[in-house]
Protein backbone atom coordinates (compact mmCIF):
# COMPACT_ATOMS: atom_id res chain seq x y z
CA UNK A 1 0.00 0.00 0.00
CA UNK A 2 2.86 2.64 0.99
CA UNK A 3 4.45 1.69 -2.77
CA UNK A 4 1.42 1.99 -4.31
CA UNK A 5 1.01 5.84 -2.50
CA UNK A 6 4.50 6.57 -3.18
CA UNK A 7 4.48 5.34 -6.68
CA UNK A 8 0.62 7.49 -7.36
CA UNK A 9 2.67 10.13 -6.24
CA UNK A 10 5.50 10.25 -8.61
CA UNK A 11 3.22 9.90 -10.96
CA UNK A 12 4.69 7.85 -14.34
CA UNK A 13 8.50 7.36 -15.53
CA UNK A 14 9.51 7.23 -19.07
CA UNK A 15 12.62 8.05 -21.43
CA UNK A 16 10.97 10.79 -22.91
CA UNK A 17 8.10 13.96 -21.73
CA UNK A 18 6.30 15.71 -24.22
CA UNK A 19 4.24 19.12 -22.67
CA UNK A 20 1.37 19.93 -25.04
CA UNK A 21 -1.27 18.51 -28.05
CA UNK A 22 -0.57 20.99 -30.68
CA UNK A 23 1.45 20.74 -34.07
CA UNK A 24 4.54 20.90 -31.90
CA UNK A 25 3.44 17.81 -29.51
CA UNK A 26 1.84 15.75 -31.72
CA UNK A 27 4.40 15.96 -33.97
CA UNK A 28 6.98 14.89 -31.76
CA UNK A 29 5.03 11.91 -30.56
CA UNK A 30 4.58 10.28 -33.55
CA UNK A 31 7.87 10.69 -35.13
CA UNK A 32 8.97 8.94 -32.08
CA UNK A 33 6.52 6.16 -32.48
CA UNK A 34 7.82 6.30 -36.27
CA UNK A 35 11.13 5.61 -34.61
CA UNK A 36 10.64 2.72 -32.70
CA UNK A 37 10.23 5.13 -29.62
CA UNK A 38 7.23 3.80 -27.80
CA UNK A 39 8.76 5.00 -24.07
CA UNK A 40 7.10 8.67 -23.47
CA UNK A 41 4.07 10.32 -22.36
CA UNK A 42 2.42 13.46 -23.90
CA UNK A 43 1.08 15.89 -20.67
CA UNK A 44 -2.21 17.88 -22.02
CA UNK A 45 -3.19 20.56 -19.44
CA UNK A 46 -6.95 20.42 -21.58
CA UNK A 47 -9.50 17.46 -21.79
CA UNK A 48 -8.79 17.43 -25.89
CA UNK A 49 -5.81 17.69 -27.85
CA UNK A 50 -5.00 20.66 -30.89
CA UNK A 51 -3.12 23.41 -28.53
CA UNK A 52 -3.94 26.74 -30.63
CA UNK A 53 -6.38 25.13 -32.75
CA UNK A 54 -8.39 23.83 -30.00
CA UNK A 55 -8.41 27.03 -28.29
CA UNK A 56 -9.15 29.47 -30.78
CA UNK A 57 -12.92 29.26 -31.90
CA UNK A 58 -13.82 32.42 -32.14
CA UNK A 59 -15.69 33.41 -35.86
CA UNK A 60 -13.74 33.35 -39.02
CA UNK A 61 -10.79 31.65 -37.19
CA UNK A 62 -8.87 29.98 -40.45
CA UNK A 63 -5.01 29.63 -41.17
CA UNK A 64 -3.43 32.23 -42.98
CA UNK A 65 -0.90 30.34 -44.39
CA UNK A 66 -1.91 27.45 -47.26
CA UNK A 67 -3.40 24.77 -46.44
CA UNK A 68 -0.89 22.24 -48.20
CA UNK A 69 1.83 23.82 -46.23
CA UNK A 70 -0.40 23.62 -42.70
CA UNK A 71 0.04 19.63 -42.32
CA UNK A 72 2.64 17.19 -41.49
CA UNK A 73 5.16 16.65 -44.57
CA UNK A 74 4.67 12.90 -43.73
CA UNK A 75 0.73 13.07 -43.46
CA UNK A 76 -0.07 15.17 -46.06
CA UNK A 77 -4.15 16.11 -45.75
CA UNK A 78 -5.85 15.58 -49.52
CA UNK A 79 -9.22 16.74 -48.16
CA UNK A 80 -8.90 20.03 -47.06
CA UNK A 81 -11.68 22.04 -47.97
CA UNK A 82 -10.58 25.37 -48.95
CA UNK A 83 -7.14 26.72 -49.97
CA UNK A 84 -7.10 28.45 -45.79
CA UNK A 85 -8.00 25.72 -43.68
CA UNK A 86 -10.80 27.00 -41.06
CA UNK A 87 -10.10 25.82 -37.39
CA UNK A 88 -12.52 23.03 -37.26
CA UNK A 89 -10.79 21.45 -40.05
CA UNK A 90 -7.13 21.84 -38.25
CA UNK A 91 -8.65 20.74 -35.52
CA UNK A 92 -10.21 17.84 -36.97
CA UNK A 93 -6.89 17.12 -39.12
CA UNK A 94 -4.52 16.76 -35.83
CA UNK A 95 -7.04 14.60 -34.01
CA UNK A 96 -7.06 12.22 -37.46
CA UNK A 97 -3.62 12.03 -37.06
CA UNK A 98 -3.16 11.08 -32.98
CA UNK A 99 -5.86 8.43 -34.33
CA UNK A 100 -4.48 7.11 -37.19
CA UNK A 101 -0.79 6.79 -34.74
CA UNK A 102 -2.70 5.76 -31.62
CA UNK A 103 -1.12 8.59 -29.16
CA UNK A 104 -4.03 8.60 -27.24
CA UNK A 105 -2.62 6.16 -24.91
CA UNK A 106 0.13 8.36 -24.58
CA UNK A 107 -1.46 11.51 -23.68
CA UNK A 108 -2.46 12.17 -20.15
CA UNK A 109 -5.05 14.58 -20.06
CA UNK A 110 -5.99 16.96 -17.64
CA UNK A 111 -2.40 17.52 -16.65
CA UNK A 112 -1.23 20.75 -16.66
CA UNK A 113 3.00 21.42 -16.76
CA UNK A 114 3.81 23.39 -14.33
CA UNK A 115 7.66 23.25 -14.19
CA UNK A 116 10.67 20.73 -14.19
CA UNK A 117 14.31 20.52 -11.88
CA UNK A 118 17.10 18.09 -13.57
CA UNK A 119 18.34 15.82 -11.35
CA UNK A 120 21.64 15.75 -11.83
CA UNK A 121 22.77 12.46 -9.57
CA UNK A 122 20.07 10.62 -11.77
CA UNK A 123 20.50 12.27 -14.93
CA UNK A 124 16.70 12.96 -14.89
CA UNK A 125 14.16 15.16 -15.31
CA UNK A 126 11.43 15.62 -12.54
CA UNK A 127 8.58 17.30 -13.83
CA UNK A 128 5.91 19.22 -11.91
CA UNK A 129 2.22 19.46 -12.15
CA UNK A 130 -0.94 21.48 -11.35
CA UNK A 131 -2.53 18.61 -9.29
CA UNK A 132 0.62 17.75 -7.14
CA UNK A 133 1.61 14.89 -9.37
CA UNK A 134 5.38 14.07 -10.48
CA UNK A 135 6.60 12.78 -13.64
CA UNK A 136 10.02 11.21 -14.16
CA UNK A 137 11.72 11.40 -17.61
CA UNK A 138 15.29 10.99 -19.17
CA UNK A 139 14.34 13.78 -21.28
CA UNK A 140 11.79 16.96 -21.42
CA UNK A 141 10.13 18.28 -25.08
CA UNK A 142 8.59 21.72 -24.27
CA UNK A 143 5.72 22.00 -27.41
CA UNK A 144 3.65 24.48 -25.55
CA UNK A 145 4.32 27.06 -27.85
CA UNK A 146 4.34 31.06 -27.57
CA UNK A 147 0.58 31.36 -28.94
CA UNK A 148 -1.59 30.35 -25.86
CA UNK A 149 -1.44 33.09 -23.17
CA UNK A 150 -4.04 35.46 -23.51
CA UNK A 151 -2.61 39.18 -23.29
CA UNK A 152 -4.90 42.07 -21.81
CA UNK A 153 -3.93 45.19 -21.93
CA UNK A 154 -4.08 46.92 -18.26
CA UNK A 155 -7.15 49.79 -19.10
CA UNK A 156 -8.14 51.47 -15.68
CA UNK A 157 -11.45 50.94 -14.81
CA UNK A 158 -12.27 47.86 -17.07
CA UNK A 159 -13.26 45.41 -13.42
CA UNK A 160 -15.99 47.74 -12.97
CA UNK A 161 -17.41 47.35 -16.26
CA UNK A 162 -21.16 45.49 -16.43
CA UNK A 163 -21.43 44.08 -19.62
CA UNK A 164 -19.38 40.95 -20.84
CA UNK A 165 -16.20 41.03 -21.29
CA UNK A 166 -14.01 38.28 -23.39
CA UNK A 167 -10.62 37.47 -25.00
CA UNK A 168 -11.02 35.64 -28.99
CA UNK A 169 -8.97 33.26 -27.62
CA UNK A 170 -11.76 32.49 -24.91
CA UNK A 171 -14.42 33.36 -27.35
CA UNK A 172 -17.76 33.21 -25.15
CA UNK A 173 -19.95 31.57 -27.56
CA UNK A 174 -23.06 31.42 -24.79
CA UNK A 175 -23.32 35.23 -25.63
CA UNK A 176 -25.51 36.33 -28.63
CA UNK A 177 -23.76 39.52 -29.94
CA UNK A 178 -26.69 39.76 -32.19
CA UNK A 179 -28.44 43.91 -31.83
CA UNK A 180 -25.44 44.49 -29.32
CA UNK A 181 -23.01 47.20 -29.18
CA UNK A 182 -19.17 45.45 -28.83
CA UNK A 183 -15.97 47.09 -28.31
CA UNK A 184 -13.47 45.15 -30.15
CA UNK A 185 -9.87 46.61 -28.98
CA UNK A 186 -6.98 45.42 -31.13
CA UNK A 187 -6.47 45.01 -34.91
CA UNK A 188 -4.36 41.89 -35.21
CA UNK A 189 -4.58 38.45 -36.72
CA UNK A 190 -7.57 37.49 -34.48
CA UNK A 191 -9.80 40.38 -34.85
CA UNK A 192 -9.00 40.94 -38.43
CA UNK A 193 -11.03 37.59 -39.03
CA UNK A 194 -13.46 37.86 -36.36
CA UNK A 195 -14.53 41.35 -37.37
CA UNK A 196 -16.39 40.95 -40.71
CA UNK A 197 -17.92 38.18 -38.88
CA UNK A 198 -19.71 39.75 -35.78
CA UNK A 199 -20.16 43.18 -37.87
CA UNK A 200 -23.04 41.51 -39.58
CA UNK A 201 -24.95 40.63 -36.40
CA UNK A 202 -24.26 43.24 -33.82
CA UNK A 203 -26.21 47.23 -33.81
CA UNK A 204 -22.90 48.83 -33.44
CA UNK A 205 -19.24 48.15 -34.05
CA UNK A 206 -16.47 50.23 -32.16
CA UNK A 207 -13.30 49.13 -32.97
CA UNK A 208 -10.48 50.25 -31.31
CA UNK A 209 -7.29 50.89 -33.35
CA UNK A 210 -3.58 51.94 -31.79
CA UNK A 211 -1.65 51.21 -35.22
CA UNK A 212 -3.12 49.67 -38.50
CA UNK A 213 -1.18 46.91 -39.61
CA UNK A 214 -0.19 46.04 -43.14
CA UNK A 215 -2.98 43.74 -45.03
CA UNK A 216 -2.30 42.21 -48.31
CA UNK A 217 -5.63 40.34 -50.02
CA UNK A 218 -5.97 36.42 -48.96
CA UNK A 219 -6.62 34.37 -52.14
CA UNK A 220 -9.30 32.03 -50.46
CA UNK A 221 -11.38 29.67 -52.34
CA UNK A 222 -13.10 26.24 -52.21
CA UNK A 223 -10.77 23.62 -53.64
CA UNK A 224 -12.84 21.56 -56.06
CA UNK A 225 -13.56 18.10 -55.36
CA UNK A 226 -12.12 16.72 -58.59
CA UNK A 227 -8.68 18.45 -57.30
CA UNK A 228 -9.43 16.99 -53.96
CA UNK A 229 -10.13 13.37 -55.93
CA UNK A 230 -6.87 13.48 -57.83
CA UNK A 231 -4.37 14.57 -54.61
CA UNK A 232 -6.25 11.06 -52.71
CA UNK A 233 -5.46 9.00 -56.26
CA UNK A 234 -1.97 10.55 -57.09
CA UNK A 235 -0.17 11.56 -53.59
CA UNK A 236 2.89 12.58 -55.64
CA UNK A 237 0.70 15.09 -57.06
CA UNK A 238 -0.38 16.93 -53.96
CA UNK A 239 3.78 16.94 -52.73
CA UNK A 240 4.37 18.71 -56.23
CA UNK A 241 1.80 21.31 -55.62
CA UNK A 242 3.18 21.50 -51.56
CA UNK A 243 6.63 22.18 -53.05
CA UNK A 244 5.24 24.53 -55.78
CA UNK A 245 3.69 26.61 -52.10
CA UNK A 246 6.28 26.22 -50.29
CA UNK A 247 8.83 28.04 -53.03
CA UNK A 248 5.90 31.14 -53.43
CA UNK A 249 5.78 31.48 -49.71
CA UNK A 250 9.44 31.30 -49.63
CA UNK A 251 10.04 33.92 -52.57
CA UNK A 252 6.84 35.93 -50.30
CA UNK A 253 9.85 36.44 -47.78
CA UNK A 254 12.26 38.47 -50.32
CA UNK A 255 9.30 40.80 -52.18
CA UNK A 256 8.42 41.76 -48.25
CA UNK A 257 11.67 41.70 -46.18
CA UNK A 258 14.08 43.14 -49.11
CA UNK A 259 15.41 46.22 -49.49
CA UNK A 260 15.35 46.21 -53.12
CA UNK A 261 11.57 44.70 -52.80
CA UNK A 262 9.86 46.03 -49.53
CA UNK A 263 8.58 49.27 -51.39
CA UNK A 264 6.80 47.31 -54.19
CA UNK A 265 4.96 45.14 -51.36
CA UNK A 266 4.44 48.23 -50.03
CA UNK A 267 2.53 49.75 -53.12
CA UNK A 268 0.38 46.99 -53.55
CA UNK A 269 -0.84 46.95 -50.05
CA UNK A 270 -1.73 50.57 -50.35
CA UNK A 271 -3.27 50.35 -54.12
CA UNK A 272 -6.00 47.10 -52.26
CA UNK A 273 -6.88 49.22 -49.48
CA UNK A 274 -7.56 51.85 -52.07
CA UNK A 275 -9.40 49.91 -54.22
CA UNK A 276 -11.53 48.79 -50.88
CA UNK A 277 -11.89 51.96 -48.95
CA UNK A 278 -13.11 55.12 -50.43
CA UNK A 279 -13.80 57.34 -47.75
CA UNK A 280 -10.02 59.22 -47.47
CA UNK A 281 -10.48 59.28 -44.27
CA UNK A 282 -10.93 56.49 -43.00
CA UNK A 283 -8.22 55.32 -45.97
CA UNK A 284 -5.58 57.56 -43.76
CA UNK A 285 -6.66 56.23 -40.53
CA UNK A 286 -6.01 52.36 -42.31
CA UNK A 287 -3.10 53.48 -43.83
CA UNK A 288 0.49 52.46 -41.63
CA UNK A 289 3.30 54.82 -41.00
CA UNK A 290 5.71 52.34 -40.82
CA UNK A 291 8.03 49.95 -42.66
CA UNK A 292 6.08 46.87 -43.94
CA UNK A 293 6.85 43.78 -42.93
CA UNK A 294 7.85 45.32 -39.13
CA UNK A 295 5.03 43.55 -37.57
CA UNK A 296 2.87 40.70 -38.94
CA UNK A 297 1.39 41.01 -42.31
CA UNK A 298 -2.28 40.04 -42.18
CA UNK A 299 -4.35 38.82 -45.10
CA UNK A 300 -7.90 39.93 -45.49
CA UNK A 301 -10.54 40.00 -48.69
CA UNK A 302 -13.29 41.15 -45.74
CA UNK A 303 -11.73 43.22 -43.26
CA UNK A 304 -11.90 46.70 -45.44
CA UNK A 305 -15.43 45.96 -46.48
CA UNK A 306 -16.57 45.46 -42.93
CA UNK A 307 -15.19 48.46 -42.35
CA UNK A 308 -17.07 50.24 -44.42
CA UNK A 309 -20.54 49.28 -42.98
CA UNK A 310 -22.45 51.82 -41.59
CA UNK A 311 -22.74 50.51 -37.91
CA UNK A 312 -19.03 50.09 -37.83
CA UNK A 313 -16.80 52.63 -36.31
CA UNK A 314 -13.08 52.87 -36.24
CA UNK A 315 -11.42 54.62 -33.18
CA UNK A 316 -8.21 55.72 -33.52
CA UNK A 317 -8.01 58.13 -30.16
CA UNK A 318 -6.98 55.64 -27.92
CA UNK A 319 -8.89 54.06 -24.91
CA UNK A 320 -8.47 56.23 -21.76
CA UNK A 321 -11.03 54.16 -19.48
CA UNK A 322 -13.55 51.71 -19.46
CA UNK A 323 -16.61 52.65 -16.87
CA UNK A 324 -19.72 50.59 -16.24
CA UNK A 325 -21.80 51.15 -19.66
CA UNK A 326 -19.16 52.10 -21.78
CA UNK A 327 -15.76 52.72 -23.16
CA UNK A 328 -13.56 56.24 -22.81
CA UNK A 329 -11.21 57.71 -25.71
CA UNK A 330 -8.36 60.05 -25.09
CA UNK A 331 -10.35 62.57 -26.98
CA UNK A 332 -12.93 62.53 -23.84
CA UNK A 333 -15.81 60.60 -26.48
CA UNK A 334 -17.89 58.44 -24.43
CA UNK A 335 -18.99 54.89 -26.25
CA UNK A 336 -21.89 52.83 -25.07
CA UNK A 337 -21.57 49.46 -25.01
CA UNK A 338 -22.98 46.12 -23.94
CA UNK A 339 -19.55 43.83 -24.68
CA UNK A 340 -16.05 44.49 -24.78
CA UNK A 341 -13.90 41.70 -26.90
CA UNK A 342 -10.17 41.76 -26.81
CA UNK A 343 -8.09 40.91 -30.01
CA UNK A 344 -5.11 41.47 -28.40
CA UNK A 345 -3.03 38.86 -29.36
CA UNK A 346 -0.59 36.81 -26.55
CA UNK A 347 2.34 36.42 -24.28
CA UNK A 348 5.40 36.02 -26.41
CA UNK A 349 8.73 37.14 -25.48
CA UNK A 350 7.56 36.01 -22.21
CA UNK A 351 5.48 33.11 -22.36
CA UNK A 352 7.64 30.62 -19.99
CA UNK A 353 7.91 32.86 -17.14
CA UNK A 354 5.41 31.59 -15.37
CA UNK A 355 7.10 27.89 -15.73
CA UNK A 356 9.16 27.23 -12.74
CA UNK A 357 12.27 25.37 -14.55
CA UNK A 358 15.87 24.24 -13.14
CA UNK A 359 18.76 23.44 -14.78
CA UNK A 360 21.80 22.34 -13.46
CA UNK A 361 23.78 23.69 -10.00
CA UNK A 362 20.41 24.99 -9.35
CA UNK A 363 20.20 27.33 -12.54
CA UNK A 364 16.53 28.73 -13.13
CA UNK A 365 15.45 29.37 -16.71
CA UNK A 366 13.90 32.78 -15.58
CA UNK A 367 17.45 33.63 -14.63
CA UNK A 368 19.08 32.19 -17.65
CA UNK A 369 16.81 34.46 -19.71
CA UNK A 370 16.74 37.88 -17.30
CA UNK A 371 18.14 39.48 -20.55
CA UNK A 372 16.11 38.05 -22.55
CA UNK A 373 15.39 34.56 -23.89
CA UNK A 374 17.45 32.63 -26.08
CA UNK A 375 18.54 29.19 -27.46
CA UNK A 376 20.59 27.34 -29.79
CA UNK A 377 18.88 26.51 -32.78
CA UNK A 378 15.68 27.53 -30.56
CA UNK A 379 16.30 24.49 -29.25
CA UNK A 380 18.67 24.21 -26.62
CA UNK A 381 19.73 25.97 -23.47
CA UNK A 382 23.07 25.84 -22.12
CA UNK A 383 22.62 24.40 -18.36
CA UNK A 384 19.69 22.82 -19.05
CA UNK A 385 20.75 19.20 -20.17
CA UNK A 386 17.61 16.83 -22.25
CA UNK A 387 15.74 20.05 -22.49
CA UNK A 388 14.29 21.02 -25.88
CA UNK A 389 12.59 23.45 -26.92
CA UNK A 390 9.64 23.49 -29.80
CA UNK A 391 9.01 26.39 -31.71
CA UNK A 392 11.22 28.20 -29.61
CA UNK A 393 13.34 31.94 -29.39
CA UNK A 394 13.71 32.87 -32.74
CA UNK A 395 12.10 30.20 -34.60
CA UNK A 396 8.78 32.38 -35.68
CA UNK A 397 7.99 33.33 -38.97
CA UNK A 398 6.18 36.03 -40.86
CA UNK A 399 6.31 34.52 -44.60
CA UNK A 400 6.05 30.75 -44.21
CA UNK A 401 4.53 28.02 -42.37
CA UNK A 402 5.42 27.70 -38.55
CA UNK A 403 4.61 23.44 -39.29
CA UNK A 404 7.56 23.32 -41.61
CA UNK A 405 10.01 24.95 -38.63
CA UNK A 406 8.44 22.46 -36.23
CA UNK A 407 9.28 19.44 -38.44
CA UNK A 408 13.13 20.73 -38.75
CA UNK A 409 13.20 21.06 -34.85
CA UNK A 410 11.67 17.49 -34.66
CA UNK A 411 14.36 15.57 -36.94
CA UNK A 412 16.87 17.40 -34.69
CA UNK A 413 15.57 16.82 -31.42
CA UNK A 414 15.05 13.26 -32.92
CA UNK A 415 18.21 13.00 -33.08
CA UNK A 416 19.41 14.01 -29.79
CA UNK A 417 16.76 11.57 -28.43
CA UNK A 418 17.63 8.13 -29.98
CA UNK A 419 21.13 7.65 -28.38
CA UNK A 420 19.41 9.57 -24.44
CA UNK A 421 16.86 6.64 -25.37
CA UNK A 422 18.77 3.46 -26.34
CA UNK A 423 21.48 4.42 -23.25
CA UNK A 424 24.12 5.16 -25.24
CA UNK A 425 24.38 8.68 -23.28
CA UNK A 426 23.77 9.93 -20.35
CA UNK A 427 22.41 13.87 -21.52
CA UNK A 428 23.97 16.33 -23.65
CA UNK A 429 24.16 20.12 -22.64
CA UNK A 430 24.48 22.63 -25.40
CA UNK A 431 27.65 24.20 -25.10
CA UNK A 432 27.55 27.91 -23.70
CA UNK A 433 29.65 29.35 -26.74
CA UNK A 434 27.60 27.61 -29.10
CA UNK A 435 24.75 29.15 -27.79
CA UNK A 436 26.35 33.04 -27.50
CA UNK A 437 27.97 32.50 -30.97
CA UNK A 438 24.57 31.14 -32.70
CA UNK A 439 22.44 33.92 -31.11
CA UNK A 440 24.98 36.85 -31.68
CA UNK A 441 25.10 35.56 -35.65
CA UNK A 442 20.81 35.78 -35.37
CA UNK A 443 20.67 39.20 -33.55
CA UNK A 444 23.17 41.17 -35.84
CA UNK A 445 21.13 39.59 -38.86
CA UNK A 446 18.20 41.20 -37.13
CA UNK A 447 19.37 44.81 -35.84
CA UNK A 448 19.48 46.34 -39.31
CA UNK A 449 16.38 44.92 -41.18
CA UNK A 450 12.85 45.91 -40.98
CA UNK A 451 11.65 43.51 -37.52
CA UNK A 452 13.94 45.99 -35.26
CA UNK A 453 14.31 49.00 -37.69
CA UNK A 454 10.66 49.67 -39.07
CA UNK A 455 10.07 51.98 -37.37
CA UNK A 456 7.10 50.38 -35.06
CA UNK A 457 6.80 48.42 -32.03
CA UNK A 458 5.56 44.61 -32.07
CA UNK A 459 5.19 41.36 -29.92
CA UNK A 460 7.99 40.07 -32.21
CA UNK A 461 10.12 42.10 -30.01
CA UNK A 462 10.75 41.87 -26.49
CA UNK A 463 11.04 44.73 -23.43
CA UNK A 464 14.12 45.63 -24.61
CA UNK A 465 13.26 45.92 -28.43
CA UNK A 466 15.30 42.77 -29.17
CA UNK A 467 13.90 40.70 -31.51
CA UNK A 468 13.33 37.15 -29.53
CA UNK A 469 10.74 35.82 -32.08
CA UNK A 470 11.14 36.05 -35.84
CA UNK A 471 13.74 33.55 -38.01
CA UNK A 472 15.86 36.08 -39.74
CA UNK A 473 16.04 34.06 -43.67
CA UNK A 474 14.93 31.32 -45.54
CA UNK A 475 13.21 28.63 -43.72
CA UNK A 476 15.66 26.44 -46.34
CA UNK A 477 18.45 27.62 -44.34
CA UNK A 478 17.08 26.61 -41.18
CA UNK A 479 16.38 23.36 -42.55
CA UNK A 480 19.92 23.08 -43.35
CA UNK A 481 21.12 23.41 -40.29
CA UNK A 482 19.18 21.27 -38.11
CA UNK A 483 19.04 17.90 -39.80
CA UNK A 484 20.93 16.60 -37.54
CA UNK A 485 22.68 17.67 -33.88
CA UNK A 486 26.74 17.82 -34.05
CA UNK A 487 28.44 16.35 -31.26
CA UNK A 488 30.65 18.90 -31.15
CA UNK A 489 28.26 21.63 -30.16
CA UNK A 490 27.05 19.97 -26.63
CA UNK A 491 29.27 18.40 -24.03
CA UNK A 492 27.59 15.18 -23.67
CA UNK A 493 28.08 12.41 -21.05
CA UNK A 494 28.76 8.73 -21.86
CA UNK A 495 25.84 6.36 -19.52
CA UNK A 496 27.57 5.17 -16.64
CA UNK A 497 30.62 8.06 -16.89
CA UNK A 498 29.25 10.71 -14.70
Amino acid sequence: MVQEQAREQRGERASVVIVGTGFSGLGMAIRLKQAGIHDFLVLEKSDGLGGTWRDNTYPGCACDVPSLMYSFSFEQNPAWSRLFAEQHEISDYLRYCADKYRIHEHIRYGTEFTGAEFDEDSATWRISTADGTEYVARALVSGVGALHIPSYPEITGLDSFQGEVFHSAQWNHDYDLTGKRVAVIGTGASAIQFVPRIAEQVERLHLFQRTPPWIQPKPDRAVPERIRRWFRRVPGLQRLARAGVYWLLEARFLAVFSQRLRPWSERLSKQYLRSVVKDPELRAALTPDYAIGCKRILLSSDYYPALNRDNVDLVTSGVQEVRERSVVTGDGAEHPVDAIVFGTGFHVTDAFDHLDIVGREGRKLQDAWRDGMEAYLGITVSGFPNLFFLLGPNTGLGHNSVVFMIESQINYVLSCLRPICRDAIDHLDVRQQVQDDFNREIQGKLTGEVWSQGGCRSWYLDENGINRTVWPGGTWRYWLRTRKADPADYEIVARGRR
